[in-house]
């Protein structure tokens, strides 16, 4: 008898996250998966195309049944305190809609086995798992990749005990009523454990991102906004362009570089991106730049088919210091060396790996320096030491499968 998936995530296809992989891998292993998810809008801030609280609220994608509830679109203001509000309305809106949903004649009739949430910003969303589980008395698991209230801390700037405090209390209340909680990094499981009202490290997993696979190495191929002609060591950096990832590194790093043969190759969108561009330009390195709208997934691989290596970065804060990016697995598979403004997780992985360089985070001159150094290495064999390292550590059959032996230990 196949087990029934409630999976909730604010976000899903067509919105671009790990969840929806996993959501199809479980179907494969013949799960049947619904998904609780809101109107997609990441990370633009408005309605995808075709899609609203009217219309393509019932879906089902590649097997995976999928129920749209009302949420208020984030909105993108220039000016941050709307943008402030428009986050937390587009929170709210959805726990909103989940409570309702989860009293709803649909969730009685659904009869899941258990309920698995997928949580990136916002831990709100995993209330609703919590109230599923308790009203149809299933278990609950919890895939942490955000930690509250240090990321609203980090994100926001604000400290203040009256706003901190109630958050701290919520995520207390989701923890205490969740029987497994798993993480994307060691240092999430001690951030937990640890905290005030200490959590039971019984049920608090390390379970590492893995990476689609689709994101193999391959020989390059022709990409139309890549010169194949151009032998500049080229730089990628793909994904989300928000205030978080420190990518004003790259402009003045690019300065510095003005008379070396680099290029950085920039893949994605995001509500930095105008700051970002605009400092690329006050700095005259435009020419040290190739900008590529977001693409799929899946057209990814064949974009770093023609790079050199793989770029991360942060914002200086200890919340990104624990944090193992997701684009560090797909770089590794794609067998990438690995170029990086960070520091604790990222480090630890890019020098047990020994696949790349790792430099003081905000600093352009160590930055530089660090490129510099990567030109005069084999990054081809850096590359095939960061796959090694992907197939020992981040390999998704050997991650799913052990998600299993969770599932059918706590499903009665």
């Amino acid at each position: 008898m196949s087990k029934n998936i409630l999976l909730i995530s604010q976000y899903f296809y067509p919105e671009t996250f790990r969840v929806n992989d996993m959501a199809c891998e479980w179907v494969k292993r013949g799960y049947k998966v619904t998904v609780l998810t809101g109107i997609p809008n990441y990370p633009m801030g408005k309605y995808f195309d075709g899609y609203d609280k009217k219309h393509r609220t019932r879906e089902n994608w590649n097997n995976v049944n999928i129920i749209r509830i009302p949420l208020i679109a984030r909105g993108n203001s220039a000016n941050r305190i709307v943008n402030a509000f428009g986050m937390v309305a587009n929170y709210f809106s959805f726990i909103s809609s989940g409570k309702k949903w989860v009293k709803s004649r649909e969730a009685a009739e659904l009869h899941a086995d258990l309920v698995f949430t997928f949580e990136v910003s916002p831990m709100t969303q995993a209330l609703i798992g919590v109230w599923y589980g308790k009203r149809y008395h299933v278990p609950t698991f919890l895939y942490v990749q955000d930690l509250w209230p240090e990321n609203v801390e980090t994100v926001t700037g604000i400290h203040n005990k009256f706003i901190i405090g109630p958050i701290n209390r919520m995520v207390d209340k989701i923890y205490r009523n969740t029987d497994e909680i798993f993480t994307t990094s060691p240092s999430f499981v001690n951030a937990i454990v640890n905290r005030k009202k200490s959590v039971d490290k019984r049920k608090v997993h390390y379970w590492p991102q893995y990476a689609e696979e689709f994101y193999k190495p391959m020989n390059p191929r022709p990409v139309s906004c890549i010169d194949s002609s151009d032998s500049s060591y080229k730089i990628a950096f793909t994904g989300n362009i928000g205030t978080a990832q420190g990518l004003d590194i790259l402009p003045k790093t690019a300065k510095l570089l003005q008379n070396e043969a680099v290029r950085f190759i920039i893949v994605g969108d995001g509500r930095y991106q105008a700051e970002f561009e605009k400092q690329i330009d006050e700095l005259d390195v435009r020419d040290k730049f190739i900008m590529i709208p977001r693409v799929s997934a899946e057209q990814v691989p064949a974009i770093l088919s023609n790079v050199d290596a793989g770029f991360i970065s942060f914002n200086k804060t200890p919340l990104w210091e624990n944090t193992i990016p997701a684009k560090l697995q797909s770089y590794m598979a794609c067998g990438k060396a690995i170029i990086a403004s960070a520091s604790g997780e990222t480090k630890r992985v890019i020098e047990e790996a020994e696949c790349g360089v790792c430099c003081a985070i905000g600093n352009p001159i160590a930055l530089a320096e660090g490129i510099k150094n990567m030109m005069n290495l084999d990054s081809k064999f850096m590359g095939q030491k960061a796959r090694k390292y992907f197939e020992e550590k981040f390999d998704k059959k050997k991650l799913m499968d052990e998600m299993d032996k969770f599932f059918f230990v706590d499903i009665k």
